[in-house]
């Protein structure tokens, strides 16, 4: 009998006084999100009602899904016109770090989402169809899927710059739904040989039905800019 209740007392003091290192590490609260993809988009083509438009849509999709506290803006440059100096989709969206709806970081910083430095570029973002989450946190369809939705206007250059050649990669600063074309990124970083999430192809119009032609919806990208 004492042999056993030395045994049983040593098994239970080992079970409770674990040493540190055999201790279950504590759980991270998840971060809240600050990056999405609109659940939808405007259904008038790129006509977003230009950068304002675009980031209330940011807005009022981030609210209806709980998130409360932060100032969203979308990821789309716009061009120089009427006097008014180009704006880069890149020094519209905060500082960083981002997460998704789900709580996984997509970039750390500005630099570490387009590639800046050679360590970055080495490294790449986290931005893929599996992270690059709406706001309900749902995945988004991409090549491969029915119907294919992977294209996300941008009007951006690779590096998240608006373009200075004088041609239209905007939709008319996201006011046109009918002619011209707007710059698209793919999120899921597959099809016609580009992984570029941001600066992929042209559209062909600026309606609905040319985006979805392409492959697309008008989606884009929100950012919590704090």
């Amino acid at each position: 009998m004492r042999t056993f209740v030395v045994a049983f007392s040593v098994a239970v003091l080992s079970s409770v006084y674990l040493p540190v290192a055999q201790q279950p590490a504590a759980q991270q609260p998840q971060q809240p999100m600050s990056f999405f993809i609109t659940s939808a988009g405007s259904g008038k083509g790129a006509d977003l009602g230009g950068l304002a438009g675009a980031d209330r849509t940011c807005q009022t999709l981030a609210t209806a899904a709980g998130s409360t506290g932060k100032m969203w803006h979308a990821y789309l440059s716009a061009s120089a016109a009427s006097g008014q100096s180009a704006v880069n989709a890149r020094d519209r969206i905060g500082a960083g770090p981002w997460y998704n709806a789900k709580g996984a970081r997509i970039a750390q910083n500005v630099a570490d989402l387009h590639g800046d430095t050679l360590e970055a570029a080495r490294r790449g973002n986290n931005l893929t169809k599996q992270t690059a989450l709406t706001e309900k946190g749902d995945t988004v369809n991409g090549v491969g899927d029915t119907p294919n939705r992977h294209d996300m206007l941008t009007g951006s250059q690779l590096d998240g710059t608006a373009f200075t050649d004088g041609a239209d990669h905007t939709c008319g600063n996201w006011t046109n739904s009918g002619a011209g074309t707007a710059q698209l990124g793919h999120h899921d970083r597959t099809g016609g040989g580009n992984t570029s999430w941001n600066s992929a192809h042209p559209s062909r119009g600026c309606s609905q039905e040319n985006l979805v032609s392409t492959g697309g919806a008008g989606l884009f990208y929100c950012f919590a800019i704090n």
